[in-house]
């Protein structure tokens, strides 16, 4: 069985030994994460680290991963919402979703007490991050006022991102130090963006439903 340390080498040598078209395959990678079930089979956090590291050696160019990540990271989130706003509330009872009603439930609640900021937050939030777009689409958001979110969302989420891979690259002699220190330095510069919206956003889904979010019509 193909251990996540393969499947990420793997995809850091495709990546590598096709520079010329490495901005559309990262491209497709941020889709195929930002898309409801598939994204959580995409080792993007690692992924996009190690990018990042790519680009400090020069291997890769800044302007084409940033722009072909971010447009894939919108078109993934984007038909995730089409998807929800098409099928509708019946989507929750459909496979693969119906075997994942927490989650659902998590981010629909997390929609319903926060709607645009839900989807700009829930990109940089695990759990409801792949479903939030989804949700919004069920529940009939505008197109405008979830793209505006999408979008600037977007924008934000692949900087953050590439950011630990890109500053370890150019500010420090990674060679002289242990996998540890390694590590903690690379913790250290990928939590600061994303630590404000996890904690909002867990300390939301913490909190018990009103009784109209539990009479949510389009619940499962």
């Amino acid at each position: 069985m193909t251990s996540f340390d393969e499947i990420l080498a793997r995809i850091l040598a495709l990546i590598t030994e096709n520079a010329a078209i490495a901005g559309p395959i990262i491209g497709l990678l941020a889709f195929a994460e930002s898309l409801i079930v598939i994204g959580v089979f995409v080792p993007a956090v690692a992924l996009m680290i190690a990018i990042g590291g790519l680009i400090a050696a020069g291997v890769l160019e800044l302007g084409p991963v940033l722009f072909w990540a971010i447009a894939g990271s919108v078109l993934g989130d984007w038909v995730s919402y089409l998807l929800g706003r098409w099928i509708g509330p019946s989507i929750y009872r459909r496979w693969p979703l119906r075997n994942h009603r927490a989650g659902v439930a998590r981010a629909r609640l997390f929609f319903r007490r926060f709607g645009f900021i839900s989807v700009f937050l829930g990109r940089f939030f695990g759990p409801v991050r792949a479903t939030i777009p989804l949700v919004a689409g069920v529940m009939q958001m505008p197109s405008r006022t979830f793209q505006l979110a999408n979008v600037t969302s977007a924008i934000i989420w692949v900087p953050a991102l590439l950011a630990p891979g890109y500053l370890a690259g150019v500010s420090l002699p990674l060679e002289m130090l242990d996998g540890w220190q390694a590590l903690g330095i690379a913790a250290v510069l990928f939590v600061v963006p994303f630590l404000f919206a996890g904690l909002v956003a867990r300390f939301v889904l913490k909190r018990r439903p009103t009784r109209s979010e539990r009479s949510d019509p389009s619940a499962p």
